[in-house]
């Protein structure tokens, strides 16, 4: 008996299948703001605000005292649209459903998957928070212990964590830690496979993604210290002096001396240096006007630090200048947060269909080329994603 014909709406469901089971990062981020994108037509560069929490200082006494509200908002834009194409004939649709996926859809859409994993890691950029040794894989379970004290001093929510590491650091850790797990099971797949896997050392998951960027730091040299004390609660600049002519990149993380991490809910010191990170690139030959994410200091109900910068603080930067390093990821889920929106579907074309799974929309077109007899497809998603919430992420330096 003849296979039935594939139709396209059973194609796009296989192929977002593929897409969703082939993401990593992506797979394990916040995507419950999607509706708001899911609209017909929508544009690249439609834009979502995205409220986050308030956060309201605690008072002593019976006597009332009443505070504004501190609701901050971000933004997510959808301003990246990617596909993939691919020509599949008629004769192909006669196949069974998972043989057409491995042979026509698996080759094209993992690499799809991919692409879209590597712009999510681009999140790295907007994370302060930073462990391990620049320069040396992580490879032991104190540098994923150190990560999770990070969210821990940041009050992020105990679940669901996830760490993703690149191919050398998953590697180096497995083999640090083989002798570590008790549990039969997580053993054994970790011997079997190579990989973790489920509930290793409080995360949800510990996954490896090829798609784990590398960072390259600023040449950013002298002997930098602050140039001026802030004074203005919820800055953004930080302006730091002593620079030969030199750069700092977008995704540099410093410190600067006496000025410490304080937690959200205490608003007391962590004991730890805050980590800055520069949200832009600076070209300076003296001093640079550094844009670091909003500082208030410990009598506020948005406290960052325990004291706003002060002129003359010694600034140190994390890593070797002008040098590349991987930058792995821990995070809560609700620390990046991802959006894809409803592509319009054209009309008079071969075949089109779009479908939505757990907060991915996909679309997939296929039209008839009669100058030159051929059946070309595309495969559309239009997406976006931004860090809401970085003091609930940590870079896992390598």
């Amino acid at each position: 008996m003849s296979n039935s014909l594939l139709t396209i709406d059973m194609i796009t469901r296989k192929a977002l299948e593929i897409l969703e089971n082939n993401l990593v990062i992506t797979r394990t981020v916040n995507r419950q703001y999607d509706d708001s994108f899911a609209v017909e037509g929508a544009k690249i560069g439609s834009t979502l605000r995205i409220r986050l929490p308030d956060r309201a200082l605690v008072t002593d006494g019976a006597a009332l005292q009443v505070q504004d509200d501190n609701e901050q908002y971000t933004t997510l834009a959808v301003s990246s649209q990617k596909h993939i194409g691919v020509n599949f004939t008629t004769a192909e649709l006669t196949m069974q459903l998972d043989d057409f996926a491995e042979r026509v859809l698996k080759p094209r859409i993992s690499q799809l998957a991919a692409s879209i994993d590597a712009d999510v890691a681009n999140s790295f950029k907007y994370i302060g928070n930073s462990v391990g040794t620049p320069g040396t894989t992580p490879a032991t379970s104190l540098v994923l212990l150190q990560a999770q004290q990070k969210l821990n001093e940041n009050a992020a929510v105990m679940s669901p964590r996830y760490a993703t590491v690149n191919p050398a650091a998953n590697a180096a850790l497995i083999e640090g830690m083989k002798g570590l797990f008790n549990p039969v099971s997580a053993i054994s797949k970790q011997f079997k496979n190579g990989m973790f896997g489920e509930g290793i050392l409080g995360y949800d998951e510990l996954n490896m993604s090829q798609s784990i960027k590398q960072f390259t730091t600023g040449s950013r040299t002298g002997t930098v210290t602050v140039n001026a004390t802030v004074t203005t609660e919820g800055s953004t600049t930080v302006v730091l002096t002593g620079l030969t002519t030199t750069t700092i990149k977008a995704g540099d993380v410093f410190t600067i001396a006496d000025c410490y991490a304080v937690n959200p809910q205490t608003r007391e010191s962590t004991g730890s240096l805050y980590q800055f990170v520069a949200l832009a690139d600076v070209t300076a030959s003296t001093t640079a006007s550094v844009t670091v994410p909003a500082m208030y200091s410990a009598g506020q109900a948005l406290a960052t630090v325990d004291a706003l910068p002060q002129s003359g603080k010694a600034v140190t930067f994390v890593g070797a200048a002008s040098t590349q390093y991987p930058q792995n990821l821990v995070y809560h889920k609700d620390a990046i947060a991802f959006a894809t929106a409803d592509l319009l579907m054209p009309q008079g074309v071969d075949m089109a269909s779009r479908q939505v799974h757990n907060g991915i929309s996909m679309r997939i077109v296929r039209q008839y080329d009669i100058n030159n007899d051929r059946l070309p497809c595309r495969i559309d998603v239009l997406y976006g994603y931004s860090v809401i919430r970085p003091q609930m992420a940590v870079r896992l330096w390598g």
